[in-house]
């Protein structure tokens, strides 16, 4: 595995990148892109790192798990590229962007616009197999990408983290509180959006005033 990322993260993450949980991980990730149908391609296993460094990011948004279907995933959380179909969690988004902000409902499901902003899209796992939800959890990613939250925390000031359901959620305890913005809430998943937790958190509106209140300008959702 090949880790194409800016000289500002991999300064950043110097230590995880020389510890021996990584060496297992890449090993086994290029295993598993050997043997089998793996996504996001292995050019965009570090896609979230490539837009921005460190010291621009304004906003992290966690995901899980890659999509794993074909097509789809390009290596930022929820994002698909031009031409997919909208996820269900994409179009929920979207949905509570458009009643929070006002701004109308996109016709593509590409984040990029996001990432170049200051967004970092993180899942905690990197990349899946094919048509199989979780397969490459608990090998090493969810250390590296911890590791990821913990040193923006505690090396930069004012980032506003958006943690949307229960995985998501237990990441706060990685975040200084004193330092950024942690907002929580629901997943924007069907079954949790429709039990109520997901329409109406304002994250969007909420993290933009925060950004603007630190003479930063807002994210154009």
């Amino acid at each position: 595995m090949e880790v194409r990322i800016a000289p500002a993260w991999k300064a950043l993450l110097k230590q995880e990148f020389e510890a021996p949980y990584f060496s297992s991980l890449a090993a086994f990730v290029r295993e598993e892109y050997r043997s089998q149908k793996c996504y996001p391609p292995g050019s965009e296993i570090f896609a979230a790192f490539s837009h921005c460094g460190p010291e621009e990011i304004k906003a992290v948004i966690m995901g899980q798990d890659p999509y794993h279907g074909p097509g789809q995933a390009h290596g930022l959380c929820f994002s698909v590229r031009d031409g997919q179909a909208h996820p269900p969690s994409l179009i929920n988004i979207f949905k509570e962007i458009q009643a929070d902000t006002g701004a109308p409902y996109p016709q593509s499901g590409d984040l990029t616009r996001w990432a170049r902003q200051g967004v970092l899209l993180l899942n905690a796992t990197l990349t899946v197999r094919a048509h199989q939800a979780g397969s490459h959890q608990k090998k090493g990613w969810e250390t590296f990408t911890d590791a990821v939250i913990h040193r923006l925390s505690m090396s930069h000031k004012g980032i506003a983290f958006l943690l949307w359901g229960g995985y998501a959620k237990k990441k706060a305890q990685l975040i200084d509180s004193n330092r950024h913005l942690i907002l929580i809430s629901g997943h924007p998943s069907p079954l949790s959006a429709n039990r109520g937790l997901w329409f109406g958190n304002g994250h969007f509106s909420q993290a933009n005033r925060y950004l603007e209140g630190q003479g930063k300008p807002g994210l154009v959702w």
